[in-house]
């Protein structure tokens, strides 16, 4: 569910905000956000709403006003540079996707 919060920000140039859970609410109500992090860069005017996912699939979540549905994590982003080249280097940096050998 959408749920509005009932409040605006306007973030400076260079930094953004990042929606997280609370840790509380999805031990005790299994209530966790849809998209985690939920990202507001400093181009975005308006309110801000969190997509909230009830995973309990017995009981029902009702948001009161002034519930603490949420946190936001406002942190300074850097610009980047992209540069087009005909190939990567061939540096293996040891990761990727199932990389840690367990099977």
């Amino acid at each position: 569910m959408l749920v509005p919060t009932g409040i605006a920000i306007a973030l400076p140039v260079g930094y953004a905000g990042f929606v997280l859970p609370r840790s509380g609410l999805a031990l005790q109500h299994g209530i966790g956000l849809a998209n985690t992090p939920g990202l507001i860069d400093s181009a975005y005017r308006g309110e801000l709403k969190v997509v909230l996912l009830n995973t309990d699939p017995t009981e029902r979540f009702v948001v009161n006003r002034g519930d603490r549905i949420a946190q936001l994590v406002i942190q300074r982003v850097e610009a980047v540079q992209w540069q087009v080249v005909e190939a990567l280097d061939d540096v293996d940096r040891g990761g990727g996707f199932g990389h840690t050998g367990r099977t």
